[in-house]
């Protein structure tokens, strides 16, 4: 049976339930909240790009990702289904994300541990100085205030 050719979409929304499967059918899954629909649906909708590849309408490829449109893009989520792996839809799902987020936005990235060695393969630069804040399963509260930076935050300002 010949496959139908891979078709790319940048306008395309997506369920939750069908990201989470596509998590699941890519392994990515063991690494994200797929059993917190409330969250899973946040990513979607919190995400300002998104570049889907469908397979007739079979979802086989997210980007997901975060920009400022100008100096950075990062590339939160890269799941190809397993059995389309090795036929480019990766590296094409990341060229798609580099265009909308613009010719000046830097991509970035964290590597699953079994992608590390696929990155570079494709031309991407590894940089060693990377930091991150692992997530909390609680956040503590300050008086009635969350103790988080976000919108409205006083922080760093003399009250």
């Amino acid at each position: 049976m010949k496959r139908q050719p891979i078709e790319y979409s940048s306008d395309e929304k997506i369920t939750a339930a069908e990201f989470v499967d596509l998590l699941k059918r890519s392994t990515l899954d063991q690494r994200r909240p797929v059993k917190d629909p409330v969250r899973i649906q946040k990513m979607l909708d919190y995400g300002n790009i998104l570049i889907t590849a469908w397979s007739g309408d079979t979802l086989v490829g997210v980007s997901r990702a975060l920009s400022d449109f100008s100096f950075c893009c990062y590339l939160s989520d890269l799941a190809v289904d397993q059995a389309f792996q090795r036929q480019g839809i990766g590296k094409r799902l990341i060229e798609e994300t580099q265009k909308v987020a613009g010719e000046y936005a830097k991509l970035i990235l964290l590597a699953a541990p079994a992608a590390v060695s696929y990155y570079p393969k494709i031309g991407m630069e590894q940089f060693p100085h990377c930091f991150i804040f692992k997530e909390k399963p609680t956040r503590k509260k300050v008086g009635s205030r969350q103790a988080a930076v976000g919108k409205g935050s006083t922080l760093g300002t003399e009250q």
